[in-house]
């Protein structure tokens, strides 16, 4: 059984996700609530939880000030939110499960599903101390993302990526050190997650860092030299795109 802390400002936002969990998660046993970033502290401390659902906006503060007040994250956490995009994408880089408001039974049971299929080992933690770190942080390129692998988790720096490049439903990370780190995810989910401002899909098998870049070379499409040594086909359809990110 999983031991879940809910964790919302609304009252009836704690009951409507209590009676779906209570009918579509069976797995899963509320040991407590909170309605707000005060009360949740002792709660989680006395029920040490194996799963926490946390709202992200709250009355006495945010989902951020509730998770750096406790002294040891020792829990998995799925995020509630009614978020932006721009958010959302913060979230999936770094591998964290989040539901959009008002809850959809099918994602619920899906988020539910992956955490009874993770460990909540070191990486979990290790996983959510990065993502708050990056929550914290205004330079993208000094942050980390969270890679899944048929092994387990791999964080990396963005900065230190160099290009990505497309692998049947798995994705190659090149890193600038000479590293491959072989993902278990397609580019096109890659494509969606990265920040703009550092990363482009310049081919349909390429995704590159924009600040590796040595050389373009004019063509029809064209074709780019990275920091590595590698050569890139800049694809017809994606060059347009690609100069306006370059020259912005």
């Amino acid at each position: 059984m999983i031991r879940t802390v809910l964790v919302d400002d609304e009252t009836d936002s704690i009951l409507v996700l209590q009676k779906l969990l209570e009918k579509y998660c069976p797995r899963i046993v509320v040991v407590g609530t909170a309605e707000g970033v005060e009360s949740a502290v002792p709660v989680i401390q006395a029920t040490r939880p194996d799963l926490l659902f946390l709202d992200i906006e709250m009355t006495q503060g945010n989902a951020f000030d509730l998770l750096n007040q406790l002294q040891s994250l020792t829990f998995q956490v799925i995020f509630v939110t009614a978020f932006d995009n721009y958010a959302i994408r913060a979230f999936k880089y770094n591998a964290v499960d989040y539901l959009l408001k008002p809850v959809d039974i099918d994602e619920l049971i899906q988020a539910v599903d992956r955490v009874a299929e993770r460990s909540p080992q070191k990486n979990i933690i290790d996983q959510m101390q990065v993502f708050l770190d990056n929550m914290g942080s205004f330079n993208l390129a000094q942050q980390k993302m969270a890679v899944p692998t048929v092994d387990g988790l791999i964080f990396i720096n963005l900065k230190e990526v160099v290009r990505l490049e497309a692998k049947s439903s798995y994705t190659q990370i090149l890193m600038d050190n000479g590293d491959i780190v072989t993902a278990t995810r397609t580019i096109k989910e890659y494509e969606d997650i990265l920040p703009e401002s550092l990363f482009c899909r310049i081919h349909n098998s390429h995704i590159i860092n924009l600040f590796k870049i040595e050389k373009y070379h004019k063509g029809r499409g064209g074709y780019v030299i990275l920091e590595d040594g590698s050569e890139i086909e800049v694809a017809i359809r994606r060059k347009e795109e690609f100069l306006r990110r370059l020259l912005k």
